[in-house]
């Protein structure tokens, strides 16, 4: 991806994937160290996946289709600390006919909704036996067509005045 990383977030409505920072995600000082906010991405577009009805388990052993990481690039913007609440969002930013390209912004759970990281994630479909480009599956093209994202917990994602920001 050769476009700057932009701050912005895509105005269209988003999966929010709540987390708290512990222990194991911090360094010395206590500071969430760099590598796991691509952790928290990836634990965001799962459950994402999930909240749309599709599992990745399950795509693997019947459509032998797997999902890997092309690029990333994530801009850090403040540090999150131990027992932070964090709101991992996940907007899909482009579709593409083997990949999809997602913008996830990574803020503080306070009334400011502090702005900490955000990645941009090129994530491309492959047949598992030859890791080879693949077309994005029917199901997961039908539910990004027909389903309105939900939260981690199920209910709809009900965008608000802060999602512009």
């Amino acid at each position: 991806m050769s476009r700057d990383l932009a701050i912005s977030t895509p105005t269209s409505p988003a999966f929010c994937l709540p987390l708290r920072v512990y222990w194991e995600d911090t360094d010395a000082g206590g500071v969430v160290y760099y590598a796991n906010y691509l952790k928290f991405a990836e634990r965001a577009r799962t459950e994402w996946l999930r909240a749309l009805g599709l599992d990745q388990q399950h795509l693997a052993d019947t459509e032998g289709l797997l999902f890997v990481v092309g690029s990333v690039e994530v801009r850090y913007l403040r540090p999150a600390r131990l027992d932070d609440r964090l709101l991992v969002e996940v907007h899909v930013a482009a579709r593409h006919g083997a990949s999809l390209e997602f913008v996830q912004p990574i803020r503080r759970d306070d009334p400011e909704r502090t702005l900490l990281a955000q990645a941009r994630v090129l994530v491309a479909c492959v047949q598992a036996g030859s890791l080879r480009p693949r077309r994005l599956p029917a199901p997961l093209l039908r539910a990004l067509d027909d389903r309105q994202p939900t939260q981690a917990d199920g209910r709809p994602h009900a965008p608000g005045p802060r999602d512009a920001q």
